[in-house]
């Protein structure tokens, strides 16, 4: 992060404006709009500043720039043509620790202007450092159309009632909830409808009823998907946003993990081969503990949470408990990295089912209905297979398959670091053997495959 965005409060503090152009204007009208009192200095005075020299209530210095004039200014801006001035500017405010920005030059600031949304006391600032200005500019468009004006009047009415609401709510976590099911709830729809009257008297009754309720937990069980955090589904991004803690697994992505609540406690649980960090029964029973402790729990799981992903097993502790729960499916890994590798899992020309399995290793063997696994024209997609590669390819073909069988390997699908492999039942074991390999892997069994070279749309680190 080559910036660190702040707010300044500007209300009342002398701020100095080097220039009396166009741009020079546009700068100016941003500073009073934040209450700044305003001092122009410049040998000639166009017309855009003319024009709000009385609205802004300007003081206007007829004169060259010399560096004691930054003297006395909580913030300076050279909005000059002149190379010389602007770095004058620059070096002067520096020296005396005054923030000082030089348009479009970077280098010679030591804060930048941001794309602003102004829905008072809502701001929303986009910068890109300077790199691309119109793209800064083209995400605050977006920020705009989905940022109604009424926003600004939902967090004046949050303003009012805060005093309120901390006295009445002393405990922190307890507010947050109630301040986010106001602010997401009827309350803030009225406000968006025009009913700002209607909606204070029902958040004064929520407010009035608050203490008769008793706030449980919740746990959120949501399928993180194979790996591109674009990915998620929208309740998911939500939920992930308002819970209190985050338990997840080895095949979560830091992408994703950094999509949740900054300030929610994250606890890792990860499963892997021969390293559990917790036994799946306390897994479960730290989901519901932490419930009844009145938290809002995301218990986050790669792919899908019912497709290998012992979600039902959480779900059923749950139940038992009477705790309250959601279920947010995810893209599975067969789906997102079939897709992302071009390789269909079903086609009318190669196959017409298709069959998930897990390819985990328990006593050295894995315990499979090869006959039916080996039948054609179908597709078999293998989940936690990559260690028991050689064995599934030897049961496979020892049950009937053709040993030139078309099988792909793909690693860290949907990312930016997916790889795949493809050879068939005989050559694939010794192929993956002779490059660097690592989980998460999904393997694709069946004539499908051959698909991959014509249809390979993503391209990650190499196929």
């Amino acid at each position: 992060m080559e910036y660190f965005p702040i707010f300044v409060k500007l209300q009342g503090q002398a701020c100095l404006v080097v220039g009396a152009g166009e741009i020079a204007a546009r700068k100016i009208d941003l500073l009073a709009r934040a209450g700044a009192d305003i001092t122009v200095i410049a040998k000639e005075v166009k017309v855009p500043v003319l024009k709000i020299q009385h609205q802004h209530r300007l003081s206007i210095l007829h004169k060259a720039f010399v560096p004691d004039d930054v003297q006395g200014f909580k913030l300076v801006i050279s909005a000059t043509d002149n190379d010389e001035t602007n770095c004058l500017v620059a070096d002067s405010a520096k020296q005396r620790d005054i923030l000082v920005n030089v348009v479009d030059s970077p280098a010679l600031c030591s804060f930048i202007f941001p794309a602003i949304v102004d829905r008072s006391p809502i701001i929303a600032a986009v910068t890109s450092g300077g790199a691309a200005p119109v793209l800064a500019r083209l995400l605050r468009a977006k920020l705009e159309s989905i940022i109604p004006p009424s926003y600004g009047r939902l967090a004046q009415l949050a303003e009012k009632f805060r005093p309120a609401v901390k006295n009445t709510i002393a405990e922190p976590a307890q507010r947050r909830i109630f301040w986010e099911n106001i602010l997401q709830g009827a309350v803030a729809e009225l406000v968006f409808a025009g009913n700002e009257q209607q909606a204070e008297q029902q958040l004064q009754a929520k407010l009035a009823q608050h203490q008769a309720n008793v706030n449980n937990g919740e746990v959120y069980l949501i399928g993180a998907g194979p790996g591109a955090p674009d990915l998620l589904t929208f309740r998911a991004l939500r939920l992930m946003q308002q819970a209190d803690v985050v338990v997840y697994d080895h095949l979560v992505s830091p992408e994703i993990l950094d999509l949740a609540r900054r300030d929610s406690e994250k606890i890792y649980v990860g499963k892997q081969r021969q390293n559990h960090t917790l036994a799946q029964e306390n897994i479960n029973q730290l989901l519901a503990d932490l419930a009844k402790a009145g938290k809002r729990v995301v218990r986050l799981k790669g792919g899908d949470p019912f497709i290998f992903g012992r979600g039902g097993e959480e779900i059923e502790t749950l139940m038992q408990q009477g705790i309250a729960f959601q279920v947010v499916p995810g893209i599975t890994a067969a789906s997102g990295c079939a897709s992302y590798a071009g390789i269909p899992l079903t086609h009318r020309d190669h196959a017409q089912s298709c069959i998930f399995v897990t390819g985990h290793l328990k006593n050295d063997d894995i315990n499979l209905n090869w006959t039916q696994l080996a039948a054609p024209n179908q597709t078999v997609v293998v989940y936690m297979g990559l260690v028991g590669l050689e064995k599934i390819c030897q049961a496979l073909i020892a049950h009937g398959s053709p040993k030139d069988l078309p099988i792909a390997l793909v690693q860290q699908g949907t990312t930016t670091h997916q790889r795949v492999i493809t050879g068939t039942l005989t050559t694939l074991p010794s192929l993956v053997a002779a490059q660097e390999v690592k989980a998460p892997t999904l393997i694709i069994i069946g004539t499908v495959v051959t698909l991959h070279e014509k249809l390979n749309w993503f391209q990650g680190e190499a196929s």
